[in-house]
């Protein structure tokens, strides 16, 4: 049966004559009533164009930090890619902000640049931006969160089972590592919490599984600089000359790999980490590293976009939110 504008008007809650400027792009109508109309007009599948002036009124935006991190990197092409799929109703704005400061991100979350109809965090959980996040809860603006973290029931986290693959490595580790010794972990900082539970996991992980022959000695922080990391194995190194094992929670392990290379100490240390790159890839044929977790940020774009669209109206089904699948890498596999 084909769609009319009495059909829109009821689903949308509106006059028909407000469905008809609408369409028409007259005019004269809230952009939260556009919306609205737009939403029903989708979900009951109105096949006429629409108006150049309502094209991308329906905006989600997606705030994302540090671009020149694979992770990150990976995650803003995912979104990249979806939007250029969508009806042209919608429009996906992706913003790089400063990791490091709290207050622009907490002053964008609450003040846009442009009205937003969803918004989708994937940055570091500082006081600040929980109480931002919390706030804009409040004014009933759908949020999402990637790698964020935070504790509210209604910006729910789509990503993997943190501690399940902390856990994972763990158990690699101590199945795989024949020779004894201590081990060390690294991670960004305490502002993400899915790296908190990924240490966790791996604490529980090498306890549960472990043969008495690795000891998680200490967790150190590198804020995923290649720099800092580079210099924290170092000296982790030299104070433990008999390091049996390395987890890297975080990122840059492109540097942990050319501190290892040049110490030749690729033969004793099994080192786990996240993230499968051109250069992790290499690591593993090279066998600096034994194992790669990979997160899938893709999937994790896909999941969080079908969900916000969702929680929108544009698509008329729930999603669900199970852990997204990780994908575990090894020289055999690659």
């Amino acid at each position: 049966m084909k769609t009319t504008l009495k059909d829109i008007a009821k689903a949308a809650e509106v006059g028909t004559a407000t469905v008809e400027r609408v369409m028409n792009g007259r005019g004269n109508v809230r952009p939260e009533t556009v919306e609205k109309v737009l939403v029903a007009a989708r979900r009951l599948d109105y096949r006429r164009k629409l108006p150049e002036r309502h094209r991308g009124l329906i905006r989600i935006e997606v705030i994302l930090v540090r671009p020149e991190t694979t992770f990150f990197a990976r995650l803003s092409r995912g979104f990249e890619r979806i939007a250029a799929t969508l009806d042209s109703s919608v429009s996906v704005n992706r913003t790089f902000v400063n990791e490091a400061d709290a207050k622009s991100i907490a002053d964008r979350i609450l003040h846009p640049a442009a009205r937003r109809s969803g918004l989708i965090l994937a940055v570091p959980q500082y006081g600040a931006v929980g109480a931002a996040l919390r706030q804009l809860l409040g004014q009933g603006v759908p949020v999402l969160q990637v790698m964020t973290g935070m504790d509210s029931g209604d910006a729910a986290l789509v990503g993997i089972d943190n501690e399940a693959a902390g856990r994972t490595a763990g158990l690699l580790m101590s199945a795989m590592q024949r020779r004894s010794g201590p081990v060390v972990a690294l991670c960004h900082s305490e502002v993400y919490s899915v790296h908190r539970r990924r240490i966790r996991g791996f604490s529980q992980g090498i306890e549960r599984h472990g043969r008495g022959n690795l000891n998680f000695v200490e967790l150190l922080y590198t804020f995923d600089d290649a720099m800092e990391a580079s210099a924290q194995l170092v000296d982790a190194m030299r104070r433990y000359p008999d390091l049996a094992g390395l987890y890297n929670a975080g990122g840059a392990n492109f540097a942990l790999c050319d501190v290892l290379r040049r110490h030749r100490a690729t033969d004793g240390i099994f080192f786990v980490g996240h993230e499968l790159t051109e250069r992790t890839t290499s690591a593993l044929r090279e066998g600096i590293m034994h194992i790669v977790i990979d997160q899938s940020p893709e999937a994790q774009a896909r999941r969080a976009m079908d969900m916000m669209l969702s929680r929108l109206g544009v698509l008329d089904t729930p999603v669900d939110n199970p852990p997204i699948r990780f994908v575990t890498v090894t020289s055999e596999n690659i």
